[in-house]
């Protein structure tokens, strides 16, 4: 339930204050209104001058850093950054942590959670907390998954920090395609908004009884104005503005690849997939004769699956390249909790494939006579010319 502004700041002041701070970060902007920087993170620092309340700040073109004495220094300080318009202040301690949202009526969503203790290791040694979203999080009793799923979705939480700049404030625009019960829209919307990003989130899934629940699940959690759904395919759902970050867990066979297809025309500058079954060109490789001397690849069932799942992803990844991305395939989970524990993940550059990178993507599909979804998806990216500077690799 929403509460007082004023009230939710006085206890966001006292936890700034606190000897026991660890973090704060305060980021995004009321309605209406502007803060005089985009983002403020505070954190307690050591100096041989003593301890020091550290404020780093951030107008857009650089950031600021300022040393603070406990007392009328940090209070001054502190009441300053709380006059700022900031729509969202996330603070933890070694006792609790705090997240404030300002909603568009000028009140305070609060969530409110007791910090996590790290558990018993073997012999009796302190473990660091395994998980970037904490099991224990509240949003956890509205949307479920099981153990598994918790996990895939904390490696992909993961995957997706490695890939984010550090910096990154917002505002993001984030779609999650074929985002099914939605674990992990709402997990990436709860994560990012920790960090203090300015973040809208819509998820996108064929079933329009998803969406509905869904969507009644953003408005008991409070978040009906940041997080939406959209019901429609992959390829044709309405989703405006294009997004800065594309998200797709487990999309199955071509699913993926109108995924991929979709980031690329929006020319989001982010992507991460995580391919699920692989059946188009598994299919293909079936039906047709085996290049010499690969004849082993394919004898055998078992291995002519797997490898047709290699191809399939390496393929991906060099279309991608092709068309502005510098793409990696990870491993983003152990095997033990899902076989499918690959990550496309890709960054658009802009710049244009070499003649070199053409060749090299053109060769392989027509050594093994296949045609890749995503390539039909996709039209063919311009020929560079004589001048362009090469393509990162």
């Amino acid at each position: 339930m929403p509460e007082p502004l004023d009230a939710a700041l006085t206890e966001v002041r006292a936890l700034l204050l606190d000897p026991a701070l660890t973090r704060a970060v305060a980021a995004g902007r009321r309605r209406g209104h502007r803060p005089s920087v985009l983002r403020a993170e505070l954190r307690p620092v050591a100096l041989k001058a003593g301890s020091r309340l550290q404020i780093l700040t951030s107008d857009g073109a650089r950031p600021h850093t300022r040393n603070v004495a406990p007392g009328p220094e940090a209070d001054a300080a502190v009441d300053a950054l709380l006059a700022e318009p900031f729509g969202n202040w996330h603070v933890e301690t070694a006792d609790a942590t705090i997240q404030v949202r300002v909603t568009k009526s000028g009140e305070a969503q609060v969530h409110r959670a007791a910090a996590a203790r790290p558990a018993a290791g073997p012999g009796g040694h302190d473990r660091a907390k395994e998980y970037l979203l904490d099991p224990g999080d509240p949003i956890f009793a509205e949307i479920g998954g099981s153990a598994a799923k918790r996990r895939q979705v904390d490696a992909f939480l993961r995957a997706l920090a490695a890939t984010l700049p550090d910096d990154l404030t917002g505002p993001l625009r984030v779609v999650d395609l074929g985002c099914g019960n939605a674990y992990l829209t709402f997990a990436a919307y709860r994560w990012l908004a920790q960090r203090g990003i300015d973040v809208e989130l819509v998820g996108v899934d064929v079933r329009e009884d998803q969406r509905r629940r869904n969507t009644a699940l953003a408005e008991r959690l409070g978040w009906a104005d940041r997080v939406s759904f959209v019901a429609g395919t992959i390829a044709d759902a309405v989703v405006t503005p294009a997004p800065d970050l594309v998200l797709a867990l487990h999309a199955c066979d071509t699913a993926t690849d109108e995924a991929l297809a979709r980031a690329v025309r929006w020319q989001a500058r982010w992507v991460l997939a995580a391919p699920c079954c692989h059946h188009d060109v598994a299919a293909q490789l079936r039906a047709r004769p085996t290049p010499t001397p690969y004849e082993l690849l394919t004898r055998q069932g078992i291995l002519r699956e797997r490898f047709a799942d290699v191809l399939t992803d390496a393929l991906r990844a060099g279309l991608l390249r092709l068309h502005g991305y510098r793409a990696e395939v990870v491993e983003f989970v152990d095997s033990q909790h899902t076989p499918r524990n690959l990550l496309i993940r890709a960054r658009r550059t802009g710049t244009a494939p070499t003649a070199g990178q053409r060749a090299e993507y053109r060769e392989l599909v027509d050594q093994w006579a296949v045609t890749p979804r995503l390539e039909a998806l996709l039209p063919a990216p311009a020929a560079p010319t004589p001048g362009d500077p090469p393509a990162e690799v």
